[in-house]
């Protein structure tokens, strides 16, 4: 009974929280033009690109449901396939909430040190899988 109550509750958490990501992500889809995202996430972009998701990544709120279509959106607007790891694993270890309530919790400096730790994974990994899967991955 205790399983069944939780799973309904999370259902409903799930059913208030997708509806609005998905109008968002169709408002990105339909206002902001694929050359944009090109010149500030594509291949060509630098570093700037990943400073620009991980703050994305951060203010990304709901579950990881949220964050895998926004990783698609991006992907087929032209973002580069290390720029969408590092979001999709920049929104899983920075977001805003999960860091007032970390700090509130372990303390700032736990905090820093798992920042300073996680975001430098986040980028090497990312830019690991985009370098392995460049050629494997198909455009969208």
């Amino acid at each position: 009974m205790k399983t069944g109550r939780l799973l309904a509750k999370n259902l409903g958490e799930m059913a208030a929280i997708l509806p609005c990501a998905f109008i968002l992500i169709g408002l990105f889809e339909a206002w902001v033009k694929r050359e944009t995202v090109e010149k500030h996430l594509g291949e060509g972009a630098g570093w700037k690109s990943y400073l620009w998701v991980i703050l994305l990544g951060g203010i990304t709120l709901g579950p990881m449901l949220v964050a895998l279509p926004v990783a698609s959106a991006l992907w087929k607007k032209g973002a580069a396939l290390s720029v969408v790891t590092a979001y999709l694993g920049a929104s899983a270890v920075c977001r805003i909430p999960m860091t007032i309530f970390e700090a509130s919790y372990l303390g700032v400096p736990f905090t820093l040190v798992r920042y300073a730790t996680a975001i430098p994974l986040v980028l090497l990994s990312s830019v690991g899988v985009g370098r392995a899967l460049r050629d494997r991955m198909l455009p969208p």
